[in-house]
């Protein structure tokens, strides 16, 4: 199974997800498997340009801790 590479076009991308899931697989199966890729991708974005914070600053902020 080769690994997308960042050169790799969305479309080149989006064929070798398909390839990877299964004969039987759901429209639903794939937008899922879509959506959770580009999920991903952007919370990986985030970490690389700072937008990002300790999960116990993230609680503060939101009145969850004491």
């Amino acid at each position: 199974m080769r690994m997308t590479r960042p050169t790799d076009t969305a479309k080149q991308q989006a064929r070798q997800l398909l390839e990877r899931l299964p004969d039987d697989v759901t429209w639903d199966d794939v937008v899922y498997e879509f959506a959770v890729r580009r999920s991903v991708e952007r919370g990986l974005a985030d970490d690389t340009d700072g937008r990002v914070m300790p999960s116990e600053q993230l609680k503060a902020a939101l009145g969850l801790v004491e």
